[in-house]
């Protein structure tokens, strides 16, 4: 971290006390004070629920209080994430870095981890993490299949170094390769060599994007979020281009939008290289996943 930034664990009190009234005053949650001390104060949760750091003479902290206060302030009036302020967010059993290059990897998104596992038949082979953000998916795919070597993509450079950060952080550098490009594009030297494929696409619709939460809208990055008029420009791109990267049985395994599960299953139906088509939902209940096979 550089240089040690100590302060009295009466003046962390303090400017607790005032951080948790001024969540409530601006309906941020409140918990989320707590979490980000955590992070940046190294507390536990014991010593936050007892507040026993209080009377502890020295607290060490990631930053100097006045740009943890300064931070704080955005998030209330900027709405800026917490997650962002942090620079990390917990994944799975994982903590993964995270910053505005990146979208925050959300709780229900590791739901896509538990049905690739489930679904693979060949848990080693070639496996491929499209749009890889964070590079939580990879992480997530090098966990749960340790045979597999897992291939990650994304477009956009800053993205691509928080998701090699992550890997390396967490010791998975070696069972993950990165790419810059788009979807399939910098893959085709193992065409058709696929045992599976795992996407978190962009899905929402270009005009839904300015009515979602400010913090999503103002902070996350809006490539990881567009899909176009519907919503499902790039998901079609995956469904029609996937069949030529897949072996025979592979999976393909996708993230969409509530209400978008029968246009999915359609299209897929439609392209004609896919079969055992289904549909998952997620733990609130909404058809949030799609499987498909390569026929």
């Amino acid at each position: 971290m550089g240089e040690k930034h100590l302060i009295s664990g009466l003046q962390l009190w303090q400017w607790r006390n005032t951080a948790l009234q001024a969540a409530i005053a601006t309906d941020v949650p409140p918990a989320e004070v707590d979490w980000l001390l955590l992070e940046v104060a190294g507390l536990d949760r014991l010593a936050l629920r007892l507040e026993s750091f209080k009377n502890w003479p020295q607290i060490q902290l990631q930053l100097p209080l006045e740009e943890l206060d300064h931070l704080w302030q955005r998030r209330l009036n900027d709405r800026l994430p917490v997650q962002y302020i942090a620079g990390v967010t917990p994944w799975r059993n994982f903590q993964i870095a995270v910053s505005n290059a990146v979208l925050i990897p959300r709780p229900e998104t590791e739901c896509l981890i538990d049905l690739a596992l489930a679904s693979a038949s060949n848990g080693s082979g070639h496996w491929a993490d499209l749009g890889t953000g964070s590079g939580a998916i990879a992480i997530g795919l090098a966990d749960a299949l340790p045979q597999a070597t897992i291939h990650a993509v994304d477009y956009s450079l800053e993205a691509l170094a928080i998701a090699q950060t992550n890997a390396r952080n967490l010791g998975f550098a070696d069972r993950i390769k990165f790419y810059q490009g788009s979807w399939w594009e910098p893959l085709t030297f193992l065409k058709g060599k696929f045992s599976g494929m795992v996407s978190n696409p962009p899905y929402i619709p270009t005009s839904t994007l300015p009515t979602l939460q400010a913090e999503v809208v103002n902070h996350e990055p809006h490539l990881a979020l567009d899909g176009g008029t519907d919503g499902l420009d790039c998901i079609r791109h995956l469904i029609e281009i996937s069949p030529s990267y897949l072996q025979p049985g592979g999976v393909w395994l996708i993230e969409m939008m509530a209400g978008q599960a029968d246009a999915v299953r359609e299209l897929l139906q439609n392209q004609g290289s896919y079969c055992k088509i289904q549909i998952h939902a997620d733990l609130a209940g909404i058809e949030r996943f799609a499987v498909a096979y390569k026929s």
